[in-house]
């Protein structure tokens, strides 16, 4: 059973300063955003966020263990720009070598093995501004055949505010077609910190998705909103039957994990583990090691602190709930993620590799079953908000500012 806490926060709370949601982009807005599954929609949605988390309810025991904070070192690879794109949230290979982006303010490129770069027709619309808008795309494991993708993104709702949707559409050239909304979280209203990453299972019939708490606090630890959360759902957007709350029903059937803040990477090991990393406030940027039911936490514990300065205790406060593996303060500001397989990089076989916001770094951590350790933490002079792997085993990266790169070994 998950370790929810035993009474609701009565209150609500964000960790970061509230982020605006703007006008919706309406120029492609297949189907209607009131049809498709629809997630619960909780009295005090819309109430603006607050700045703090709830008052501690322990005495601060410091974490002493898993800090992961190295010092950076120039980038020992080859960088090549390939590209430059308009405020992007994610990248995602094809099998063909092209790749997909998506930018915030609602359009899905296309750039070719050959550098061409279409904008594909039929995208949602989306509810702009701040850390909302068109954000992470994913191939369904068997696009070969079938042409499926994955978009999540900030929708604009008719209640007001916004919410996390899933959509699933089939890629015809440089049109979606069949578009379809899988999922929502609901719970409508202002805030950012989506989260909106898309992972497989190894064997390709369930998919994991991280929903970020919005900037709310309390919502990661209520059973019966979907906020703060990693969903395991099946490939139409339903509870996936082996989920450790199936039965109950609603949001606790779809819940894989809980008490996340914001989740910007989720990724399988070859071994099958899910490590997942998330920003947290001021400081307590956190990798985890995401197993079926466990609490990790927020916003009851933390190894950062409010932006206002006030204490959050840290993890060992509270040790019902799930520490990190590897935890940073100061932050690295954790975007993507990915885990290295790929023979062009063999040292790396294995390691994650994390993109850097605010740190303007890509960190590389050695992982070994259960263990985690920063391992090189490596200066771009710029925020990375996305890396993938590519076909050939090159590590691409794109930066806040639009400029993608391609990374490879110095000759």
């Amino acid at each position: 059973m998950i370790a929810f806490t035993a009474a609701l926060l009565a209150s609500t709370a964000c960790s970061a300063e509230p982020q605006a949601q703007a006008g919706a982009n309406t120029a492609a807005a297949p189907g209607d955003v009131t049809q498709g599954p629809q997630g619960p929609q909780v009295a005090g949605s819309n109430a603006p966020v607050p700045k703090n988390a709830p008052a501690p309810t322990a005495r601060n025991v410091p974490a002493t263990t898993g800090r992961a904070n190295i010092a950076a070192t120039e980038p020992p690879v080859t960088i090549t720009v390939m590209g430059q794109f308009g405020d992007p949230f994610s990248i995602a290979f094809l099998p063909d070598a092209s790749l997909l982006v998506t930018e915030k303010a609602g359009a899905l490129k296309l750039r070719a093995a050959d550098g061409r770069v279409s904008e594909i027709a039929g995208v949602p619309a989306v509810a702009g501004g701040g850390q909302g808008g068109l954000l992470d795309v994913a191939p369904a494991p068997d696009f070969a055949t079938s042409r499926t993708i994955y978009l999540s993104y900030a929708e604009p709702r008719p209640n007001g505010g916004s919410s996390l949707a899933l959509m699933r559409a089939r890629l015809d050239g440089t049109s979606l077609r069949d578009q379809r909304v899988i999922w929502r979280a609901g719970s409508d209203g202002p805030g950012g910190q989506f989260g909106a990453i898309i992972a497989f299972a190894p064997d390709g019939k369930s998919l994991f998705l991280t929903s970020g708490e919005r900037q709310r606090f309390t919502p990661a630890q209520d059973p019966e909103q979907a906020l703060g959360k990693i969903m395991r759902l099946t490939l139409d957007g339903a509870a996936w039957p082996g989920n450790p709350m199936y039965k109950a029903g609603g949001v606790r059937a779809m819940t894989w994990s809980s008490g996340h803040r914001n989740p910007y990477g989720l990724v399988f090991t070859p071994d099958g583990r899910l490590w997942e990393e998330e920003m947290g406030p001021r400081g307590g940027d956190e990798l985890n090691l995401i197993q079926p039911g466990k609490n990790y936490g927020w916003p009851l514990v933390s190894n950062g602190d409010n932006y206002s300065g006030v204490e959050i205790p840290d993890h060992p406060s509270r040790p019902e709930f799930q520490a990190p593996v590897a935890w940073w303060n100061p932050v690295i500001s954790p975007g993507g993620m990915i885990a290295y397989t790929a023979a062009m990089f063999p040292a790396y076989r294995g390691s994650l590799f994390i993109a850097g916001l605010s740190s303007k770094s890509l960190v590389r951590v050695a992982v070994n079953g259960e263990r985690a350790r920063a391992a090189e933490q490596w200066t771009m002079g710029e925020r990375i908000r996305d890396v993938a792997q590519a076909p050939d085993g090159a590590i691409w990266v794109i930066q806040d500012d639009g400029k993608l790169l391609r990374l490879t070994p110095k000759r």
